[in-house]
């Protein structure tokens, strides 16, 4: 099966986007982020049926992942809104857990270079003890790695848009290229026949929009 320029660019960055999608799932687990997770986990359906729709010729599929991105584009820009602060937005809130929890970022504590150290409050019975953790030394905040995840996550929407619809309209432009060659009535052919050949092109090119 053939591969245009076009088709494999598009799996090239199905592929990418794959991948980053499971990497940014598995940070937001360990931070039990249930907003992202949850909406993670429908982009990474979503990218499979992309993944799927473009290796298979299915234009429906490619519709419905190109729709897609333009939704994963304001999820991340509201991702980025929310670590930056804008508005009354503030990374401090609950927003992200359902307020059913008290969890942030992993990256919070876990960033490139930080110190992590629990530290337990004194004259505290060991039972009661409450303890809190300093952070120290990080190279990057937080805040700023969870943009970064989602200002990848957009631009890498971008070109799939940007590509999706220039594949979309290159099938189009086939469909319409093999229309405006179906068979007339000739010199040789007796109006039954070119009936039969009407009517088995007609199907044929059907079919190829259905399935396509």
């Amino acid at each position: 099966m053939g591969c245009c320029s076009g088709r494999c660019t598009l799996i090239f960055l199905c592929t990418i986007q794959l991948l980053v999608a499971l990497e940014r799932q598995v940070f937001d687990f360990l931070g039990y982020q249930w907003a992202p997770i949850l909406a993670n986990f429908f982009h990474i359906i979503i990218v499979i049926l992309g993944l799927f729709g473009t290796i298979q010729y299915r234009p429906r599929y490619i519709v419905v992942y190109t729709v897609w991105m333009a939704l994963w584009v304001a999820w991340n820009v509201f991702i980025i809104c929310f670590y930056l602060d804008v508005g009354d937005l503030t990374k401090d809130s609950d927003l992200l857990t359902f307020n059913i929890s008290a969890h942030h970022s992993w990256w919070r504590e876990h960033g490139p270079g930080c110190v992590r150290r629990e530290m337990t409050q004194p004259g505290v019975g060991t039972v009661d003890s409450q303890s809190y953790i300093s952070v120290m030394g990080c190279l990057m905040e937080y805040q700023y790695i969870e943009v970064l995840h989602s200002g990848t996550q957009i631009l890498i929407a971008i070109f799939i848009n940007i590509t999706g619809d220039i594949l979309l309209g290159q099938t189009a432009g086939e469909i319409y290229s093999g229309m405006t060659h179906l068979p007339l009535t000739g010199a040789g052919m007796s109006p039954e026949a070119s009936s039969i050949a009407w009517r088995r092109a007609i199907r044929s090119w059907g079919l190829r929009l259905y399935t396509f």
